[in-house]
């Protein structure tokens, strides 16, 4: 047997032939909540056995442990041959299935040539931005190595997603999808479904990776994308059984058939998708784990770094019919197309391609106004109601956030306020802890738009733990926009055209407003988000869109308070990767 720290500091133990990825629980918890080692329990020989089959016992939190490793391979997922990033041999890659508020050790062993890490889109990283896998906050895992993570996905269910952070690598994968359910006594409010399909929908690029990023380091912008992927294809096949006889639906004239929920994600690196199924509703019941008001809608459109979940019900006539994904508000059109199966079909897929909706920008902008939470839904979910309602709060700052895509030096840059980030050599975090100054910035990016010639930092605003802020996002683009937040969930308290202005406020839904990681900001638009600073830590906040990441639209918030405690953040990993400044300090 071998040991290791969980984020307590107490020694774990872990048998080097435990199988990896199944759920084992090495330990209980004491009066106070903390967990207790279970050896420490041995009153009397009675428990040996017990101790022995461990991983047989039931408690809560439990530990699941996961190796990962990191290559390239060669496929061919628009018909030519690329190199691509494999994680475990596998594109996209393995699907992490957890429940809440399970502790998730993963080892990450880096077999690629350059330095590498994973990020954890929408798991929250309670008091734990120690995790989070971006150059901010962690040191890039060197070649030839390897770095744990140790994370949990606190009070959080539904669908996210994960994916490299480093350089571009999100454009040859190293993706993948990670389901949160929830546990066993915590209701969700629809019936448990026949079925569960994950989707992971993104536009493609046959050019390689490194070849995209060395055009953007030489000022210039992406093209257009060459295809659009699902789950890795441009193809896909989701069999669902119908459940009810001929003689029965010929009886009483309906197909009364199961239901499955669809879990669909955009992990593209630019554009909108539209997501519909051929001759099908679709009833919304999560985004980005918010149990919404459950409309049917025909077709949904998915901002890039997105999450839907949708229950689907099999009451067509028994057939094969259309799965489409394609890209929006695109003078081209790319589209992936796939095939949800009824099984007791003998009929294949026909007629052409379900269209996408005729409504644009407007139609979309109102589509997502009907997104609402389900204040009724009693799982995990950020404030429930009754401890506190976001819409009563008394904003403590307002930031206004106006993107834009200057030149700098000649090349093509992109920026927020006038500011285009540039990652330093050290982790903010890392710099932060150990006090390094001169690594990152707490006044080159101003909370307004200033109109001054662009320039480029390492940006970061400071805000306290407990403040609750106001972020608007103003894009004078004639492009889409896409907004992620790290370290929490926000309230999308409000859309509009042109120009924000405070006379905006009274536009905003402050009754049921949904929370959720991403937001899209349409072209010449406004969204406006409110966020509860709960959560210490040096949280990124980023474009989705990861051209516009990679050269400079991001920065990060700084949530801080004077108390050093584990009640407000947990301490350093001892096994934390050193670079940059932070080189040989203790930790």
């Amino acid at each position: 047997m071998v040991s290791r720290k969980d984020k307590f500091g107490l020694n774990i133990p872990h048998s080097a032939h435990q199988p990896m990825g199944k759920a084992v629980v090495f330990c209980c918890r004491s009066k106070m909540g903390k967990p207790v080692l279970l050896h420490s329990l041995l009153l009397s020989g009675l428990l040996l056995l017990a101790v022995l089959d461990v991983s047989l016992v039931n408690a809560d939190d439990p530990y699941r442990f996961y190796t990962w490793t990191v290559t390239y391979g060669t496929i061919s997922p628009l018909g030519a041959p690329q190199q691509v990033i494999l994680i475990n041999g596998q594109f996209p890659g393995p699907q992490l299935d957890v429940v809440t508020n399970d502790n998730l050790v993963l080892n990450l062993i880096n077999k690629l040539d350059v330095p590498f890490l994973l990020t954890w889109n929408g798991i929250k990283q309670r008091k734990n931005s120690w995790q989070d896998g971006v150059l901010g906050t962690n040191c890039p895992i060197p070649p030839g190595s390897n770095y744990t993570y140790n994370f949990q996905p606190k009070d959080q269910i539904g669908s996210f997603t994960y994916f490299p952070s480093t350089g571009f690598h999100r454009a040859a994968g190293g993706y993948g999808a990670i389901n949160v359910y929830q546990r066993p006594r915590i209701p969700v409010p629809y019936a448990t479904p026949d079925g569960d399909f994950t989707l992971l929908v993104g536009d493609w690029y046959k050019t390689g990776h490194k070849a995209l990023q060395a055009s953007l380091d030489s000022g210039k912008s992406l093209p257009f994308p060459d295809g659009v992927l699902i789950n890795g294809h441009t193809q896909a096949t989701f069999s669902g059984d119908q459940g009810n006889s001929p003689a029965t639906a010929v009886l009483v004239k309906i197909h009364i058939g199961k239901t499955y929920k669809f879990r669909v994600s955009n992990v593209g690196l630019k554009n909108t998708l539209n997501f519909r199924i051929q001759g099908h509703t679709m009833k919304l019941i999560e985004v980005e784990g918010s149990h919404v008001v459950q409309n049917m809608y025909d077709s949904l459109d998915v901002h890039v770094g997105q999450s839907v979940n949708v229950l689907v019900t099999l009451n067509q006539a028994p057939k094969d019919y259309y799965i489409v994904a394609s890209t929006r508000f695109t003078p081209k059109k790319l589209v992936a197309s796939g095939v949800l199966h009824y099984t007791n079909s003998k009929t294949p897929v026909s007629g052409p391609l379900p269209a996408e909706p005729s409504y644009q920008l407007h139609g979309s902008m109102e589509q997502a106004r009907t997104y609402r939470w389900n204040l009724t839904a009693n799982a995990a979910r950020p404030n429930p109601q009754g401890s506190f309602h976001y819409g009563k709060i008394t904003t403590t700052k307002t930031i206004v956030l106006s993107n834009s895509a200057p030149l700098i030096n000649g090349k093509q840059r992109y920026a927020v306020n006038g500011v285009s980030y540039v990652n330093a050599d050290t982790p903010l975090k890392l710099a932060d802890y150990f006090n390094i100054p001169g690594v990152f910035s707490t006044s080159s990016l101003q909370t307004v738009p200033n109109g001054g010639a662009a320039t480029v930092a390492t940006s970061v605003i400071p805000t306290s733990l407990h403040d609750f802020i106001e972020v608007v996002f103003q894009n004078d683009e004639n492009a889409m926009q896409s907004w992620h937040l790290d370290g929490y969930d926000f309230w999308v308290v409000g859309f509009g055209s042109g120009q924000w202005a405070p006379a905006k406020r009274s536009t905003y839904n402050l009754v049921d407003a949904l929370t959720r990681h991403t937001t899209q900001v349409y072209p010449n638009s406004w969204t406006a988000i409110l966020v509860s600073l709960d959560n210490q830590g040096m949280w990124n906040m980023r474009s989705a869109i990861w051209e516009r990441q990679y050269l400079g639209q991001q920065f990060y918030l700084r949530v801080w308070s004077a108390v050093q405690s584990l009640a407000n953040e947990y301490f350093i990993p001892t096994n934390a990767l050193l670079c940059g400044k932070a080189v040989g300090k203790s930790h």
